[in-house]
């Protein structure tokens, strides 16, 4: 029996040619700054990274006008968001709403890299243990926004849970219902 063809959605040419004039420096810092609140949460993210704490990974969204490196440091992370491929020991790549569903746990990895939807490239132990760190953290990205928003964070919700269901796009890990 043959599985269905996953349907990940993609961002629209016109915004991702709109975000070509985004400054990166700024971008770098804020995700930079998000990135080390996540990991005074979630310290067990960068302990499970295990030998690749300090590798450099690059999350290359290919539906947007830059990538993403990525260091861990230990558990004080460091991003930079570049033009061009980037630079790291291990690649992953792929539409920005597949990695997003991987974050989430929308998207089985797996399920992901057999359809070509996602691109390991470089040190795949690294990636794995990137993937496996990031499986057992089960962060919700937007609850993390959301908790550096103060008043901001309902209606913040309220605007992501609204984009994530005209969208498609999983901006948040959803609760599996349980089957009795």
């Amino acid at each position: 029996m043959t599985q269905p063809a996953l349907s990940i959605p993609q961002l629209p040419p016109l915004a991702a040619r709109a975000l070509r004039r985004l400054p990166l420096t700024p971008l770098s810092f804020s995700l930079t700054a998000y990135a080390r609140r996540i990991a005074k949460h979630h310290p067990g993210l960068f302990r499970r990274l295990g030998e690749f704490d300090h590798t450099r990974f690059v999350i290359d969204p290919t539906d947007l006008p830059f990538v993403i490196e990525m260091q861990p440091n230990g558990g004080q992370p460091k991003i930079k968001v570049v033009r061009g491929s980037g630079q790291g020991e291990a690649r992953i790549a792929g539409p920005l709403a597949g990695l997003l569903g991987l974050v989430h746990g929308a998207y089985d990895g797996d399920a992901l890299f057999f359809s070509r939807d996602l691109v390991i490239e470089g040190d795949t132990s690294a990636a794995l243990a990137l993937r496996n760190a990031i499986d057992d953290a089960e962060l919700d990205l937007s609850a993390e926004v959301a908790q550096i928003s103060g008043p901001l964070a309902a209606p913040l919700q309220k605007a992501l849970s609204f984009i994530e269901n005209r969208t498609g796009v999983s901006l948040s890990r959803q609760d599996e219902l349980e089957v009795w």
